[in-house]
């Protein structure tokens, strides 16, 4: 699958490629998003996702690519926090795009992209979370290493502080992943979704499939929680 195209083409063949990618798991994430493609696609129209996504439903290959190439990042973001395991995660976000291109016929734009996304996501990172309870994940990543993409780092203390203070802002960033993991399920979720997918209230509801104030209430015990188990890092 060439993943540098990914400007929407004049033809609603699905063409082999496709196809074959959505059997070949490995070949769907082995791709780096291009930025140029993105912002060139983003030029040549105003097109929403789920506008994208119907094209994908019509058969649009470069739509799909355009898709994963946007969504991949967040997705393995996501998946990670979710299962704390690198692998596990490059598995579960590979698997939301199988289950996206293979859903496409029945896709229908009834809410934001994003909104279904995220449903498919969320039922594979809480049923692989259940299946994998008492199992010790295998190969773990901290969020403190370098991104493989941008060489940045996604929890790194300021390079101002001295060794002491940026052991002190570690030791916090360690605790609040594992206040985090240790949430109940619903308000795991909550949280990644609004402190690390930057998503609102809305859309978390949606995904959650909750009222948007059922979900400032979980969000809000979930806040609360975390606050009275880090004071001593307040």
């Amino acid at each position: 699958m060439q993943f540098e195209k990914a400007q929407l083409s004049a033809s609603n063949r699905v063409t082999t490629d496709v196809s074959t990618a959505a059997l070949d798991p490995g070949m769907l994430m082995a791709a780096t998003p291009q930025a140029s493609a993105l912002s060139a696609f983003a030029g040549s129209g105003s097109l929403s996702d789920a506008e994208i996504m119907l094209r994908v439903k019509a058969g649009d290959q470069s739509a799909f690519e355009y898709l994963v190439q946007k969504y991949r990042r967040p997705m393995l973001s996501f998946m990670y926090r979710m299962a704390r395991n690198a692998a596990a995660a490059e598995d579960l976000a590979q698997e939301v795009f199988l289950r996206v291109y293979r859903s496409r016929e029945s896709y229908e734009a009834s809410a934001k992209f994003t909104t279904w996304l995220y449903r498919i996501a969320t039922n594979l990172a809480v049923n692989h979370a259940r299946d994998t309870r008492h199992e010790r994940p295998e190969v773990q990543v901290s969020l403190d290493e370098p991104d493989e993409e941008s060489g940045t780092t996604l929890e790194l203390p300021d390079a101002s502080l001295n060794a002491e203070q940026a052991m002190v802002v570690r030791e916090r960033m360690r605790a609040i992943r594992r206040k985090v993991e240790a949430l109940p399920e619903q308000q795991r979720l909550a949280v990644i979704m609004h402190k690390y997918q930057q998503m609102d209230y809305k859309q978390i509801a949606e995904v959650l499939k909750k009222s948007e104030s059922a979900t400032k209430s979980l969000l809000f015990r979930a806040y609360e929680t975390l606050r009275e188990q880090l004071k001593e890092f307040i």
